[in-house]
């Protein structure tokens, strides 16, 4: 799949991650979760606002019932671009704050959010995907370190979730109408990188995901500096080189939604990688010949 020239779009964040272009506003949001920070850029205007945010935000979501839904570490809540701040805890979160965080998540075609963890020790699988219920969090699948890739296929009758330290994408059958996921199975998996091996021969770690309207699940793949596109089966049919090391998440943006944006990051990455690498931490954009999928609004069940 042929793309444009890569150009960055934004200023610098320590660690981008959720980004999604907003089917109504037509802007696009991210985050920063180290930065504690929410930016929205205006590609019309060139504009960018950055807000910040009492805790470290995983994800970002637009809401059916007007502004937004972070998940941050001690819950999800609404937010309001207008008055920039967040005015109302939606659900506070089911887990120890002092170990885990919420990590990825998006909201399902019907308007389901979706919402997985970080444990941050990394030394046990005890993250977790959660659905966000009318009586609080509803835990739905466990045994990761380090929730990321949800995406749903374009019938909305499968589910992609992956653990990024594991180096691997799962797949589950989806009940669009209750909501429900079953029959967990492998869709692909990577090869670990082995000790002292360099990244140049690597090829880099599953992180943030999005799908395309021809059932391509692109995937942002970190420490690899590249994003692939696999079809239905798991197979590579596409790949895209970036300049950066550690892509984090892309989206399908612009009036078409043929605009693809790309999060990165700069934290924690070696002084010499960033000298050669002056645009990590950016949002990159580039255009492509498929179309993305819109994200759904949220909505409050």
């Amino acid at each position: 799949m042929l793309c444009s020239t890569i150009r960055p779009v934004s200023g610098s964040c320590l660690l981008g991650e959720s980004p999604f272009w907003h089917p109504i506003d037509q802007v696009l949001y991210w985050c920063d979760i180290p930065g504690r920070s929410l930016h929205c850029l205006d590609p019309v205007t060139e504009l960018e606002q950055a807000w910040q945010l009492p805790w470290e935000p995983g994800c970002v979501v637009p809401a059916e019932d007007g502004g937004l839904w972070v998940a941050l570490r001690d819950g999800v809540h609404r937010f309001d671009p207008l008055v920039g701040r967040c005015v109302e805890l939606l659900a506070a979160a089911p887990y120890d704050v002092r170990q885990e965080r919420f990590n990825d998540g998006k909201c399902d075609p019907q308007g389901r959010f979706w919402v997985g963890t970080l444990y941050e020790p990394r030394d046990k699988l005890l993250a977790s995907l959660y659905r966000l219920d009318p009586n609080g969090f509803k835990a739905c699948a466990s045994g990761v370190t380090t929730a990321n890739g949800l995406a749903w296929s374009v019938d909305g009758r499968t589910m992609y979730w992956s653990d990024t330290k594991a180096h691997r994408i799962d797949a589950f059958d989806v009940d669009p109408d209750a909501g429900v996921i079953s029959r967990r199975r492998t869709f692909v998996s990577f090869p670990l990188r082995d000790l002292g091996q360099p990244l140049e021969t690597y090829g880099g770690r599953p992180d943030g995901a999005a799908m395309d309207q021809e059932g391509g699940y692109w995937v942002a793949m970190y420490e690899g500096a590249r994003l692939l596109r696999l079809d239905a089966s798991g197979r590579v049919t596409d790949e895209i080189a970036l300049p950066v090391q550690c892509p984090t998440m892309l989206t399908f943006g612009g009036a078409d939604l043929r605009t693809l944006y790309v999060t990165t990051a700069s934290y924690n990455r070696p002084a010499a990688e960033l000298v050669v690498q002056p645009w990590a931490g950016k949002v990159l954009s580039m255009r492509v010949a498929v179309a993305g999928l819109a994200a759904p609004l949220a909505r409050r069940l």
